[in-house]
């Protein structure tokens, strides 16, 4: 007996536009929580298609940008030059180590350099911004940068529910969590949005030890543009990381800004959490398969790796 293929309901354009608005202004609420924002996302992703494709993407970074820089205003310089010297050599070695697995487990793996060296760029330092940093100067395929932003994105969105609950698990201190994360969990995003979960010192700290570990991608990439031997190579050096750090100078040297502080820093948390949903739209099975198993393998393995030596390094220090 011939049994009927199920169909799969279309919904009107109209209807799925009204769900994901509705969706996007329920992330604005103090109801839902970074976590549970890309959680919507995700779920969201598996059932329909993205009514705003590419001007989710574009909303994605200005989000993204504009609430790192103000949650700058939380902290003061001397605080933010501390905690920034307190992660140099942890910040520093952890790069060394992801390039060096990196290139052991791609050869391995037997994937493509540019491909490998991507991953290991995201993992290593900045998640999806490394990737868009590198992929000009190594002169990578579209299909290259689409593998090495779906690893990222899937590992980094993961990280978001893991960390939290092995940090409680472990009873890790504010400080040490906000270590971790920063160095452990690919983008931006998901280090704030974790460490925003675990207290508000961890978020400050891991704010600012994750952005001076940003600025790494710029000797990483003249670096990469020799290795490669690039000629010509266009390096993009991302801009909200210096307004970050003007931020932080306002706020301490500014005293009429102390009034305004908290609504700023609010307005960022409440746009963090609006961008984790815009991420986690983009999470789809479609991306999955795109992705590949060993691309997959090669990036879970380094950040599994570095997660855990991380980890063993912080708490027996």
């Amino acid at each position: 007996m011939n049994i009927p293929k199920r169909r799969e309901v279309e919904l009107k354009p109209s209807l799925r536009k009204n769900i994901f608005l509705f969706l996007s202004v329920l992330c604005l609420t103090p109801i839902v929580s970074p976590p549970v924002a890309l959680l919507l996302g995700i779920i969201f992703a598996q059932f329909f298609e993205h009514p705003f494709p590419v001007k989710g993407r574009k909303a994605t970074s200005f989000l993204l940008e504009f609430s790192v820089v103000g949650l700058g205003f939380n902290l003061d310089v001397n605080s933010a030059l501390q905690i920034g010297k307190e992660g140099f050599l942890f910040t520093l070695t952890s790069i060394c180590t992801t390039f060096i697995l990196g290139f052991v487990f791609g050869k391995a793996l037997k994937i493509e350099k540019v491909t490998s060296f991507l991953i290991s760029g995201g993992t290593a330092i900045c998640g999806g911004s490394a990737v868009a940093v590198l992929s000009p100067v190594i002169k990578a395929e579209s299909r290259q940068i689409s593998a090495a932003l779906g690893v990222v994105f899937i590992l980094n969105s993961l990280a978001l529910f893991i960390f939290p609950f092995i940090g409680h698990l472990l009873n890790l201190s504010q400080n040490d969590f906000a270590l971790w994360s920063a160095i452990a969990i690919h983008d931006t995003s998901s280090v704030i949005g974790a460490a925003a979960k675990f207290g508000e010192e961890s978020l400050q700290i891991a704010t600012t030890v994750k952005l001076a570990r940003s600025l790494w991608i710029i000797p990483v990439a003249f670096l990469s543009a020799i290795i490669f031997k690039t000629k010509d190579a266009t390096i993009k050096i991302p801009y909200f990381i210096g307004l970050f750090i003007l931020a932080v100078i306002i706020n301490t040297y500014v005293p009429a800004v102390a009034g305004i502080r908290s609504y700023i820093v609010e307005i960022s948390k409440v746009g963090l959490t609006l961008t984790l949903f815009l991420i986690g739209t983009s999470l789809s099975v479609k991306l999955l398969k795109a992705v590949g198993c060993r691309v997959i393998l090669l990036g879970a393995v380094l950040w599994i790796l570095i997660s855990i030596i991380t980890l063993i390094i912080i708490v027996y220090k």
